[in-house]
């Protein structure tokens, strides 16, 4: 019985710590090959609160800042989820054979969409 009265005085007192997530598509936008806009529509209409698209009332916050989205979350959001809708997006929009979207930081909370290196090989060429 004290197992459970140590639980619930600890649950009590603790708070639950909200996720951020930030994607910076600097480089694509300046570049317009992708419009920032459009990626924030996409998200606010894919991002499943409850099981629910479309429903995310302030559970989720999507804010746009110049290049950058920033996905605030009070519940359970996981990182892979955001990066999946995004591929999803790139492969939407024709765009995910040059972009790819990278952790640029240690804690994975900021993803980056950059392009792919493509090192032109002149070797292969002679025959």
């Amino acid at each position: 019985m004290s197992r459970g009265a140590v639980g619930g005085a600890a649950g009590a007192k603790g708070k639950k710590k909200g996720v951020t997530f930030t994607i910076d598509c600097g480089k694509p936008v300046e570049d317009k090959i992708m419009d920032i806009a459009s990626l924030e529509k996409f998200l606010q209409e894919r991002i499943k609160v409850g099981g629910k698209a479309r429903a995310l009332g302030d559970a989720v916050v999507i804010t746009r800042e110049k290049s950058k989205i920033t996905v605030t979350s009070d519940s359970n959001f996981f990182k892979r989820y955001l990066k999946y809708l995004t591929k999803k997006y790139l492969k939407k929009h024709n765009v995910k054979d040059w972009l790819r979207e990278i952790a640029s930081n240690k804690d994975h909370s900021i993803y980056e969409l950059r392009y792919f290196n493509i090192a032109e090989n002149e070797g292969e060429e002679e025959d």
